[in-house]
């Protein structure tokens, strides 16, 4: 969570930072902590995708909890970015069976320890479906969102709709700076598709910055994003909030071209500092931004190159702004938040844990 850190990151941290403005107690814990259950009412979990790390907390103790689920899938990405028996195994294999694979992996070559044994008598599919019908709400970040995760998974909830948010809004005399270059704020990872990106963009003139920091495992495509890019192309390391809002001020076009978005949140933390933005339709991108933003084919650098160009020139899309600064704010967030928190509650000021369950 904090030595990788990304969307879920910035997710769980503003969540709890707002939620303690509106007068909750709120702990963050790693999965892995050793927690006094007894100094909690509620359990916060994030990222359903590691079924593992939140099975081990219910089976702990009785008390209710919430699931924001930040439902992705990597099945697009992995089939198209592995080589070898890497790809044969993704091809033929479930994204289930794939996610399952890759914690005993973690387990057997890296000595990563599995949270709980129930995960192994389960396996990925059914443990999502036992922790989806045993939280008490789940949180998913659009209808979209949830939609995708009954579809899948044929388990239904109750849910509320937390919209992610910007941490930063650029002011009109921002809004009139001369913008002259392309950013791409992201962990730098296969499904992220910042290869796709740099080759799209290789005979062009654009200056393209590239802010993040490569995943543990996903090395290998860092070194090959390197190779491929050349002298109009800056990778910096990641930075922090204040460095990230001046170069969101200076960039005329934000692209995220991945594979696959419950939102992107750098689309919408750029696009409330006066960036056009380039997402990709895959996933849940089009219910927060609709039609202000330009969309591309991430396996189709034409595409994505097309967009970019389009998004560069034309004027900025204000009306995107407004949209964001009315409906996506952490504040926002966090009072949907609270809401669920009361209704899970007796007591309206109910301490509340969030227990990550990321990696």
């Amino acid at each position: 969570m904090f030595s990788s850190p990304g969307g879920d990151t910035v997710q769980v941290v503003e969540t709890a930072g707002h939620l303690q403005k509106l007068g909750v107690a709120v702990d963050i814990k790693l999965t892995n902590e050793k927690i006094d259950y007894s100094a909690y009412d509620l359990i916060h979990f994030f990222n359903i995708i590691r079924p593992a790390d939140i099975l081990r907390h219910i089976r702990l103790n009785k008390l209710p909890f919430v699931v924001s689920t930040i439902f992705l899938d990597y099945e697009e990405a992995e089939k198209m970015n592995q080589q070898g028996w890497r790809r044969l195994v993704n091809t033929i294999s479930s994204s289930d069976q794939i996610e399952y694979l890759k914690v005993i992996a973690r387990w057997l070559l890296n000595g990563e320890p599995i949270s709980h044994w129930s995960y192994l008598v389960k396996g990925q599919r059914r443990a999502i479906r036992h922790i989806i019908t045993k939280a008490g709400y789940l949180l998913p970040n659009s209808d979209s969102e949830y939609d995708r995760l009954v579809r899948k998974y044929k388990s239904k909830n109750a849910y509320v709709v937390v919209p992610n948010g910007s941490r930063f809004f650029s002011t009109d005399e921002e809004c009139k700076v001369d913008r002259d270059y392309v950013l791409c704020v992201a962990r730098i990872e296969n499904r992220k598709n910042q290869l796709g990106l740099i080759k799209a963009l290789s005979k062009t003139d654009y200056k393209l910055i590239i802010i993040g920091k490569p995943s543990p495992n996903h090395k290998k495509y860092y070194r090959a994003c390197r190779l491929a890019a050349n002298e109009h192309v800056t990778f910096v390391d990641r930075v922090e909030p204040d460095q990230l809002r001046a170069y969101y001020a200076m960039a005329k076009v934000h692209v995220l071209p991945s594979w696959f978005e419950t939102t992107g949140l750098a689309s919408l933390e750029a696009a409330a500092m006066g960036c056009n933005i380039v997402v990709t339709r895959k996933g849940d991108t089009e219910e927060y931004f609709q039609d202000d933003a330009f969309y591309c084919d991430p396996s189709d650098e034409a595409s994505i190159r097309e967009a970019v160009n389009a998004a560069f020139e034309q004027p900025y899309r204000e009306k995107l702004r407004e949209r964001i600064f009315h409906y996506f704010t952490w504040e926002k967030a966090a009072e949907a938040t609270l809401r669920v928190y009361n209704n899970m509650s007796a007591t309206p000021d109910a301490t509340v844990q969030h227990s990550i369950a990321s990696s």
